[in-house]
């Protein structure tokens, strides 16, 4: 398998300048105060765990319709066939149901490890996967602090697959289906600034009813998932010790605090496959 040369080499000159200049590939801006983007809030005080939400959800992208029901102690997790799951937990104030999904946090971990921009934060607010620029590393899988990502691994050509806030749906002025859909009005579509607001109104109107946090407003520098629920995250299967500054934030000082081949082996990889995309694509010019 022959690779190109010249594109091999300014790939890995990239990776050079990014050693010199102290930065990370795929890092995503913070939110920023004329930024909106928008979001969903999830109330499980709401929630009577009918499903509609994972029923049109898979609906719309052409996936199996989920044929499970949340029990008691039983923790359904997305994977490569559902993009969101409801649970039923057990806690200190009676059994609480809670949805799941990407939480598109506003500086995403996934998109700022991902070497090749395929996975990245939208300007409206979803974070989304483009398979076409996906290298097959996973990295998006491993940094993610609430291991969301999931791959097809049976599947001949894999994919990334998550909630991606059905992007093409609100690209078009529509809601996200589960929104749209959900019976109960527990799930709720704006803008990050208003869902905030208007969770910060409940908490404040029904303080016996909702723990005073909103999650998601801090939790790894804020995501676009926020939830108001009448126990602590813990109780729901959320882990309770994620920090408040983003995670991208942790790589700030990495590249100056570590060998260089750690950094570049990553890159080195992406040059060859970059470089190796674009020799087939050369003899496949030439076959024609």
């Amino acid at each position: 398998m022959g690779l190109d040369r010249r594109v091999f080499m300014k790939t890995l000159g990239l990776a050079g300048s990014t050693l010199a200049l102290g930065k990370s590939f795929g890092a995503t801006p913070k939110e920023k105060s004329n930024v909106e983007f928008f979001g969903i809030l999830y109330d499980s005080t709401r929630c009577v765990g009918c499903q509609t939400c994972e029923t049109t959800c898979a609906e719309a992208h052409n996936l199996p319709v989920p044929k499970d029901a949340p029990e008691t102690g039983v923790v359904r997790k997305t994977d490569e066939t559902r993009r969101t799951v409801v649970n039923l937990f057990k806690t200190t104030k009676g059994e609480v149901y809670v949805k799941q999904q990407c939480m598109h946090c506003n500086e995403p971990a996934c998109a700022a490890a991902c070497l090749t921009q395929a996975m990245y934060k939208t300007k409206e607010g979803p974070v989304l996967w483009r398979g076409e620029k996906c290298m097959g590393c996973r990295y998006c899988m491993v940094s993610c602090p609430f291991d969301v990502p999931k791959f097809e691994y049976h599947s001949p050509n894999p994919k990334i697959v998550k909630c991606d806030m059905c992007y093409d749906r609100i690209k078009e002025g529509k809601k996200p289906a589960c929104a749209e859909n959900c019976p109960a009005e527990a799930i709720l579509f704006g803008t990050r600034r208003e869902l905030l607001k208007e969770a910060r109104k409940r908490i404040v109107e029904n303080p016996g009813v909702y723990v005073d946090h909103i999650y998601g407003e801090r939790e790894a520098g804020g995501t676009g998932e926020i939830y108001a629920t009448p126990v602590e995250m813990n109780e729901l299967g959320f882990k309770p010790n994620l920090q408040f500054e983003s995670y991208p934030a942790l790589s700030k000082g990495f590249l100056y605090s570590v060998p260089s081949v750690f950094v570049l082996l990553p890159v080195l990889l992406l040059g060859i496959h970059e470089a190796t995309k674009n020799k087939h694509q050369n003899e496949g010019d030439e076959n024609e």
